[in-house]
């Protein structure tokens, strides 16, 4: 992913933060095979770390995962950004927008690693889950979990990006606050919500 060294994620614990807000991924496999699924992320301090993750038995992706490279992109909030929101001109209209790439090798789980995960990612949406045992009865857990492949990704490299407008003048960052706020759309509220969590593109010294 082309990045501006202005506009990358400035470390790894902000990198893994993203992961885990926005655990919702594109897992991209060598033959450009696509899935979009949940992963979540176990990492020591100040290591990579390792995604953990499954695909329905159904999906073929899961025949190329075992030993290959993956990519998984993680995508956060963005919006349209309008020129007629600057001060400054002349102008254009843009995308504001933050992400992350993943570089990694797969390994295939086997069946208790597979519904340990399984438990963990429930854990990590809804705990109460894992004791509801009238909506998910051990059984039940035990023949769906054989419809599908576990897997876990170490992680070999991490790249985000935040195009936030903070390489913009203040004045234009925060006119596309003013913008952002006066937006119609959903877009443009989660992204400036991300803006204002991060302190970036707001025009505040």
């Amino acid at each position: 992913m082309y990045s501006p060294r202005n506009l990358l994620m400035p470390d790894l614990p902000t990198q893994h933060n993203f992961i885990q807000q926005f655990g919702f991924a594109m897992l991209v496999t060598d033959d450009l095979q696509v899935s979009h699924i949940p992963l979540f992320l176990l990492a020591e301090e100040g290591e990579l770390g390792t995604l953990y993750g499954h695909v329905a038995k159904a999906n073929p992706q899961w025949h190329v995962l075992e030993k290959s490279k993956v990519k998984v992109v993680f995508s956060g909030p963005h919006s349209y950004i309008s020129p007629s929101w600057y001060a400054t001109r002349p102008a254009v209209p843009t995308w504001n927008y933050a992400a992350l790439h993943v570089t990694g090798r797969a390994t295939l789980l086997d069946a208790e690693q597979n519904m340990q995960a399984l438990h963990t990612l429930v854990n990590q949406y809804e705990p109460r889950l894992l004791f509801d045992k009238a909506t998910m009865p051990d059984t039940f857990q035990q023949k769906l979990s054989s419809a599908i492949v576990g897997f876990k990704i170490s992680i070999q490299h991490i790249v985000g990006k935040q195009k936030l407008g903070q390489q913009r003048p203040a004045v234009d960052q925060q006119g596309t606050v003013k913008g952002l706020e006066q937006s119609p759309h959903p877009d443009a509220k989660s992204l400036l919500a991300y803006m204002q969590k991060t302190g970036l593109g707001l025009g505040i010294d």
